[in-house]
C-alpha cells in the first residue's frame, strides 16, 4: 500500500476495544483482507477520503503490547516501525483506561505521531466512569477522541483528528513527549543511545525505543540490529549492551523487563490522577450478574448447548422454508440462461449448451443456500457482538485440556466452525499462536472436523431428504457430534503420534456484554454471504468445469452411439406414422421436428414454474406469441382432435427422447474418468452403503466442499421436461435403488471426518512445514470416516436399524465415550486465569 498519494494511517489496540469495529465504521465497504507477507495473520486494510483526500487505513492485529512475544505483537510492531504509518489511531477500551494505556505509552516510545480513540464510551459511562478527555489529551499531547463505534460515533471528528495530526507533522514535525522517567535506567538508556548513534543502517528506527528494547533483552531487537548491522559491527554493541544490563540487575536486584514494566505502571497512575473518577471498584454490574448465571459450572453447558440448538433451529430449520421461495426465481434464472444458449439437438447438444446449462445447476444448486447462510451468520454475529462467544471459549477451555489441547485451540476451533459458517483455512492459520507444539499440532488436525460452511449444503441436502421430521435434533446432533469427535481424536494423537509435549496455562480475557447492532449483524452477514457466493462463482465452477470434462471424457464407444441413433430414427418415425394422416404432419416433421420438441419441453417447464392462474395464462400467452403454428399441439384446452392427437403422439416422442437422452448421460458418465475411479472405489465404499455417484461427489468435494452438491446435483440430472429441487430428484432415484435413511447417516458421518479440502491441506503444509504431515492429515481422516460409516452402516443393516436410531446410537455412544476418557485422563496442575476488563 502506498501513502504518496494520500495519508497511511494505523489502527492500533488491545484485543475486545472495539478497533476493527471502529475501522469497519471509518472505511465503510471499501476494505479488503489478505495476509501480511510471510505470516498467516490477517491484514484488513481500507480507504475513505475526506475533504483533502484519500486516507489509507489499516486494521492491526489486536495486541497488548508491541514486545515480540507472540506473533500478533510482532507483526503490528514490524508494521509500526517498516511502514511508518502517517497517523497511529491508538483504540482503547474507555472503560479500562489503566490497562490500556501501557500500550499507548509504548506507541509513544516508537515516536509515532498519534490519536487516541477513546471508543466503548457508553460502557464507560454506563459504568459511572468519568474520564477529563481535556486533561489526558493535555498531559499525553496529544489528539483524544470519544467514540462508540458499534453505534458510529465520533467518526467525524475522529476522521477530522486524523487529517489534522496528519496536516502537522507536514508542517511542523516534532516527536511524540518522554512521558515515562525510568530514574536509575535513564543514565543506562543514555549510554546505548549513544553507542548506536554512530550507525547509519539503524538512524531510520527511533533510537531511545531501540536502546529500551535491547535493555529488556528483546529477541527480535537484537535480531534486527545483528541483521541490520551485521554480526561483526554487532557483536561489540551486544557484549556492551549485555554488561549494562548485568550491572544494572545486580544492583536493583530485579530483571530490567520488570522494572519497565513498573515504570510504566506508575506512569499509567500519573497520567490517571485526576483524569478519572467514578466506577467504585466493588460496584457489581450487569456482565458480572448476567456471568454468574451463564457461566455456572452446572448451568453453562446447558446454555451452550441452547444458543446451538437455537441458533439451528432458526437458520437451517426455519430458514430451510424460504428456499421455497428462492427456487422458483433460480429456475426461472436457469430459462432465461438456457434461451439464449444453442438450442438443444434431439439426442446430443452442443458442448457450449451442455456445459453452460451444467454450470448453472451446479451454482443453482448452491445458491438455492443463500437465505439459510444470511440467517445462520446474522445468528453468530449476533453472539459474537453479544459478548457471549468469549464465554463459549471459556467454557470449552475448561474441557480442551483434558482431551491434550491447549487453552489457545479455542479460537481455531470457533474459527473452523463450532457452531457453523466457520473454515477450516482460518481456524488452522489461527493455531501459529499456539505456544504448545503438541497442541498446536493436535488443533492442526481436529479443526477440520467442525462444521465448516461448505458442509452445510450438503448436510441440508440430505435432511431434507431423509430426515424431513427429524431435521432440528438431527442438526444438533451434526453440530456438537463435531466437537466430540475432534475432542476424542486430539486425544487419540496426543497419546500417539503427538505424544511427548506438555500443555501449558491459558489466559483468557471476557469482553463486557454488549446489545448488537442491526447494521454490525447485517454486514457481517452479508459479507460472509457474499464471500460464499463469491466462492461458488470461483472454486465451485472451476471445479464444476473440471467434473464436466472428467465425465464426458472419453464418451460413448461407437457401437452405442449407432444404437442410440438407431432407437431416436425408430422413435421419430413411429411419431411421423401416427401422423400419416394428420394436417399438422407438416408443421411436426422435418427441420421442424426438434424445434417443436423443444418448444413442448420448454412449454412444460414454463408451466411448472408458473404459480396461479394468472402466470398460467400468461405463459400461454407468451407462448402463443412465440410459436403460433406450434401453440395449438401443446395446449391443453380448446384444441381441435387433430391438434389433440398430434399433441399426444408428441408428448410420447418427448418421453421416448428424454428416456434416450437419460440412459445416454448414464452410460457416457459410467465409461468415463470420473466415473471409472467412482466405480473403482465402490468394492471399498460399499460397505458405507456409496455407490459411484456419491464416491465421485465425495473426490470432487476434496477440491471444494461445497462441490460434493454441485456434483450430486449434476449427476441426478432432471429431465428436459422437469423443474425438480435436487432434493426430489436424489431423493427419488436413491430410494428407488433402495436406499434408506441410514445412507445419510452414513454420509454425515464421513464427511463429519473427511480429510480437510485442498485449500486446508495445503495451509496444514505452511504450518507444520511438513509434507508428511500434510499427507497424514488426508490419510488419517480418511481411514478413519471411512471405518466409522462402514461400520455404522453395516450394523445398522443388518439389524434393521432406521437412520434416527442409528444416528441416536452414535452420538450418545460417542458421547459416554467422551466422558470416559475425560474423566479418566491424568490432567496436570495447570489453573485457568480469568481475566476481565475492569480493573486494571
Amino acid at each position: 500500500m502506498s501513502k504518496r498519494d494520500g495519508v497511511l494511517v494505523a489502527l492500533a489496540g488491545q484485543q475486545n476495544a472495539g478497533k476493527s469495529t471502529l475501522f469497519n465504521v471509518l472505511t465503510g465497504a471499501r476494505q479488503h483482507v489478505a495476509n501480511y507477507p510471510g505470516v498467516t495473520v490477517d491484514k484488513k486494510y481500507g480507504e475513505y477520503r475526506d475533504e483533502v483526500g484519500s486516507v489509507y487505513t489499516v486494521d492491526l492485529p489486536g495486541t497488548y503490547s508491541l514486545t515480540s512475544f507472540s506473533l500478533e505483537e510482532r507483526v503490528a510492531r514490524e508494521f509500526l516501525l517498516g511502514d511508518r504509518p502517517d497517523v497511529t489511531v491508538n483504540v482503547i477500551d474507555a472503560s479500562n483506561l489503566r490497562r490500556s494505556l501501557h500500550l499507548t505509552l509504548q506507541i509513544l516510545e516508537m515516536e509515532l505521531p498519534s490519536v487516541l480513540a477513546l471508543n466503548m464510551m457508553d460502557v464507560a459511562e454506563g459504568r459511572g466512569i468519568q474520564i477529563d478527555q481535556r486533561l489526558l489529551s493535555e498531559r499525553l499531547q496529544l489528539p483524544v477522541v470519544a467514540t462508540v463505534g458499534r453505534k458510529g460515533q465520533g467518526r467525524e471528528a475522529l476522521r477530522e483528528a486524523v487529517r489534522a495530526e496528519a496536516l502537522r507533522q507536514v508542517e511542523t514535525p516534532t516527536p511524540p513527549p518522554v512521558l515515562i522517567d525510568y530514574g536509575p535506567l535513564e543514565p543506562i538508556i543514555a549510554q546505548v543511545q549513544q553507542r548506536l548513534a554512530p550507525f547509519k543502517a539503524i538512524a531510520d528506527l527511533p533510537q531511545r525505543w531501540l536502546a529500551i528494547e535491547l535493555l529488556e533483552g528483546d529477541s527480535q531487537a537484537v535480531s534486527m540490529l545483528v541483521e541490520r548491522l551485521g554480526e561483526p559491527a554487532a557483536r561489540p554493541l551486544r557484549e556492551a549492551v549485555g554488561g549494562l544490563i548485568a550491572d544494572f540487575e545486580q544492583r536493583q536486584g530485579m530483571e530490567i523487563s520488570d522494572y519497565v514494566v513498573g515504570c510504566r505502571d506508575r506512569a499509567v497512575e500519573r497520567l490517571l490522577d485526576g483524569v478519572l473518577s467514578g466506577g467504585e471498584q466493588g460496584r457489581t454490574t450487569l456482565t458480572d450478574r448476567v456471568d454468574r448465571v451463564v457461566l455456572n459450572r452446572w448451568l453453562a453447558p446447558g446454555f451452550l448447548v441452547l444458543t446451538v440448538f437455537a441458533i439451528y433451529q432458526i437458520s437451517i430449520v426455519w430458514g430451510y422454508e424460504l428456499t421455497n421461495i428462492t427456487w422458483p426465481y433460480l429456475a426461472k434464472g436457469r430459462e432465461l440462461i438456457a434461451g439464449v444458449l444453442p438450442t438443444a439437438h434431439f439426442l446430443v447438444d452442443p458442448y457450449v449448451r451442455s456445459l453452460g446449462l451444467w454450470l448453472v445447476d451446479s451454482a443453482n444448486t448452491l445458491l438455492n443456500y443463500v437465505p439459510i447462510f444470511i440467517i445462520l451468520f446474522a445468528c453468530i454475529a449476533i453472539v459474537e457482538d453479544s459478548g457471549y462467544m468469549a464465554r463459549i471459549a471459556f467454557i470449552l477451555d475448561k474441557v480442551l485440556h483434558r482431551f491434550g489441547l491447549h487453552g489457545q485451540s479455542t479460537l481455531p476451533l470457533i474459527l473452523g466452525g463450532v457452531f457453523a459458517g466457520g473454515c477450516a483455512v482460518p481456524g488452522v492459520m489461527a493455531t501459529k499462536g499456539i505456544p504448545d507444539n503438541r497442541a498446536r499440532m493436535a488443533t492442526i488436525f481436529t479443526v477440520p472436523f467442525m462444521n465448516c460452511l461448505a458442509k452445510v449444503p450438503l448436510y441440508t441436502l440430505l435432511l431434507g431428504i431423509f430426515f424431513v421430521e427429524h431435521k432440528s435434533l438431527m442438526m444438533f446432533y451434526i453440530s456438537t457430534m463435531t466437537i466430540i469427535f475432534a475432542l476424542l481424536v486430539a486425544k487419540l494423537l496426543t497419546k500417539t503420534v503427538l505424544s511427548g509435549h506438555e500443555t501449558s496455562p491459558f489466559v483468557m480475557e471476557l469482553p463486557h456484554y454488549h446489545l448488537p447492532t442491526f447494521n454490525g449483524v447485517a454486514r457481517r452477514a452479508i459479507e460472509r454471504t457474499w464471500q460464499y457466493i463469491k466462492k461458488v462463482g470461483t472454486v465451485v465452477l472451476a471445479v464444476a468445469v473440471v467434473v464436466f470434462v472428467l465425465l464426458h471424457l472419453p464418451g460413448l464407444p461407437e457401437e452405442r452411439k449407432v444404437h442410440f441413433a438407431q432407437e431416436a430414427e425408430a422413435a421419430i418415425e413411429r411419431f411421423e406414422q401416427t401422423l400419416e394422416d394428420n394436417p399438422y404432419r407438416e408443421i411436426a416433421s422435418d427441420a421442424n421436428l426438434v424445434p417443436l420438441i423443444n418448444y413442448f419441453t420448454d412449454y412444460k417447464r414454463a408451466k411448472l414454474n408458473a404459480s396461479g392462474a394468472a402466470a398460467s395464462k400468461r405463459v400461454a400467452e407468451r407462448f402463443q406469441a412465440r410459436n403460433p403454428d406450434f401453440y395449438p399441439l401443446v395446449k391443453r384446452r380448446g384444441a381441435d382432435r387433430d391438434a389433440k392427437q398430434a399433441g399426444r403422439a408428441l408428448q410420447m416422442l418427448a418421453r421416448e427422447r428424454q428416456k434416450l437422452r437419460k440412459q445416454m448421460r448414464e452410460e457416457r458418465i459410467t465409461h468415463s474418468i470420473l466415473g471409472s475411479i467412482g466405480r473403482s472405489m465402490e468394492p471399498i465404499t460399499q460397505f458405507a452403503g456409496f455407490d459411484w455417484k456419491i464416491n465421485v461427489a465425495l473426490l470432487a468435494s476434496f477440491a471444494a466442499r461445497e462441490s460434493s452438491v454441485a456434483t450430486l446435483g449434476v449427476l441426478f440430472q432432471q429431465g428436459d421436461d422437469e423443474n425438480q429441487t435436487l432434493e426430489e430428484r436424489m431423493g427419488e432415484e436413491t430410494r428407488e435403488g433402495g436406499a434408506t435413511a441410514l445412507l445419510a447417516v452414513s454420509m454425515i458421518l464421513f464427511f463429519a471426518l473427511y480429510p480437510p479440502c485442498l485449500a486446508t491441506t495445503m495451509m496444514v503444509k505452511v504450518q507444520t512445514g511438513s509434507y508428511k504431515w500434510m499427507a497424514f492429515s488426508i490419510i488419517f481422516p480418511t481411514i478413519l470416516g471411512l471405518l466409522v460409516a462402514s461400520a455404522v452402516y453395516s450394523i445398522g443393516m443388518e439389524v434393521g436399524a432406521t437412520g434416527i436410531e442409528a444416528m441416536s446410537v452414535v452420538y450418545w455412544g460417542a458421547f459416554v465415550l467422551l466422558l470416559i476418557v475425560g474423566l479418566l485422563s491424568d490432567r496436570k496442575a495447570s489453573r485457568l486465569l480469568r481475566q476481565r476488563f475492569s480493573e486494571g
